[in-house]
């Protein structure tokens, strides 16, 4: 009974300690990342709990039976203590997980791929995960019913990522809020060719007869303009030189852009058809940097598949890939979206009107200054008549898609660039651009929100009232009153 006595108090003290823990609200936090970043079209996309710094993809592809095995070497910094966080990967066969060198438990459950360290990451520390894995990747539907991710061609791939894509052929925090810089080396049979993003730093041959191919891009990359295209190409390498003087862009001063690296791969089905329009990169490059600042990124260039490999272009870092030979306002667009887009990268998916609406608006500048219609005359046309060329012009406001499946229509494109000029028309044309390329530069290699464009443009011109713009063109339902 002496025993029994002498435990009870400390038994007591126990239960009471636990007591206390269970109701405290300071209690540790949960340690593992969100399995999400609460996108508001694309909730899953993403992952909490650390910033990606660096990926670093070995991949070997075999178009016979669509196989790819690859090793990602994903550099992040914990953004609080992690037991586990997540990376989104869609497909393939995960073999093996190692967190600093030290294999982890993982597991898979539709998109997401846990990982369980060894230990617990702490707050501010950088830490590398390796995954290896293989399979053959996917290609996904968006919600509009394009097709994205890993697209099989006729005598290979490309991967086009536009906007969960990329997931599926490496695994990542796949949500542009994410940027990170990239090193892709492809290894592919013997007589193709793999592009990546970047400069191509080597091609060498294996000993199995294969060719290795080593991309890299310094600056920072959100996953979904990361490419991939596999086949036989035409390839021109050369570098970007002055074309014109400075009536390119009257009462401006162009940087002189000379000796930027230029590599562009045709399929040579469409090396004809594209060799007009590709000779004016260039020009196009020169009119960019004149018009929006200082090129971004340390090379340029384009892609060119057969028009079947995919149904639409994309603004890829570095070189855009166009499905057949690209028209000349199409290649103005792609270009564009280097600074808008790519350098300057939406915080999340409703912000998708700042990358095409600019873009957009490129195009209606391009003509303008080419000697075609002016940005004025494209607006009245638009507003008057530009329901018979799209149809659901009036449906929503660009500032807010009502679902996934509209982040690519007709207002967020058209609409969007309307949101541009009325900002033009409001500021005038000097303080127009100053504002363009005071935006390019405040946000370079970042992210940025439409609350950001909206509190940018106010804080430029405070002498002006932008109020209507926002409610009626912005944000309003329907058709604005005329302006």
């Amino acid at each position: 009974m002496s025993r029994s006595v002498r435990l009870v108090p400390a038994l007591a003290a126990v239960l009471l300690l636990l007591a206390a823990t269970a109701c405290d609200d300071t209690a540790a936090p949960d340690s593992t990342g969100a399995p999400g970043l609460d996108d508001p079209y694309f909730p899953e996309a993403g992952n909490g709990g650390y910033d990606v710094s660096h990926y670093g993809l070995t991949l070997a592809y075999t178009p016979e039976g669509n196989r790819l095995s690859g090793t990602a070497v994903v550099t992040a910094r914990a953004g609080r203590d992690l037991s586990a966080f997540d990376l989104d990967l869609a497909g393939m066969t995960v073999e093996e997980v190692t967190v600093g060198g030290v294999r982890a438990d993982f597991h898979r459950d539709g998109q997401e791929l846990t990982v369980r360290p060894a230990g617990t990451l702490s707050g501010g520390e950088t830490f590398e995960v390796r995954v290896r894995y293989s399979g053959s990747p996917r290609t996904i539907t968006d919600p509009d019913g394009s097709k994205e991710g890993w697209l099989r061609t006729a005598d290979g791939a490309l991967a086009l990522g536009e906007p969960t894509g990329s997931m599926t052929w490496f695994p990542g925090n796949h949500h542009p809020s994410d940027k990170a810089a990239y090193d892709i080396a492809v290894t592919v049979p013997k007589g193709l060719t793999a592009v990546s993003n970047g400069e191509l730093r080597s091609e060498r041959a294996t000993d199995d007869g294969r060719t290795t191919f080593v991309w890299h891009t310094g600056e920072p990359m959100a996953s979904y303009v990361a490419t991939v295209a596999i086949g036989r190409y035409t390839v021109t390498r050369s570098t970007a030189t002055r074309t014109a003087g400075p009536e390119i862009c009257p009462g401006a001063v162009s940087p002189a852009r000379t000796g930027l690296p230029v590599y562009v791969a045709v399929d040579p089905s469409q090396v004809a058809a594209s060799r007009a329009v590709l000779a004016r990169l260039p020009e196009v490059m020169e009119w960019a940097e004149c018009n929006f600042g200082p090129y971004p990124f340390s090379s340029a260039g384009a892609i060119v598949e057969r028009p079947g490999d995919a149904a639409y272009a994309l603004e890829t870092q570095n070189r855009p890939v166009h499905p057949g030979a690209p028209d000349l306002p199409t290649f103005v667009h792609e270009i564009a979206h280097q600074w808008f887009g790519d350098s300057v990268t939406p915080e999340n998916w409703r912000d998708m009107w700042l990358n095409e609406g600019f873009a957009t608006y490129a195009e209606w500048l391009w003509a303008e200054d080419d000697g075609g219609p002016s940005a004025q005359e494209r607006f009245t046309e638009l507003y008057d008549h530009g329901e018979d060329e799209f149809e659901d012009l009036w449906d929503f406001a660009p500032g807010k898609p009502t679902s996934a499946a509209e982040i690519s229509d007709d207002p967020v494109y058209q609409r969007g660039a309307m949101v541009i000029h009325r900002i033009r028309s409001t500021v005038g044309d000097d303080a127009f651009y100053d504002l363009v390329q005071g935006w390019a530069a405040a946000h370079r290699h970042g992210n940025a929100s439409t609350a950001d464009f909206t509190s940018y443009v106010e804080r430029r011109a405070p002498d002006h009232d932008f109020t209507r713009i926002w409610a009626d063109w912005l944000y309003g339902e329907g058709r604005p009153p005329r302006p």
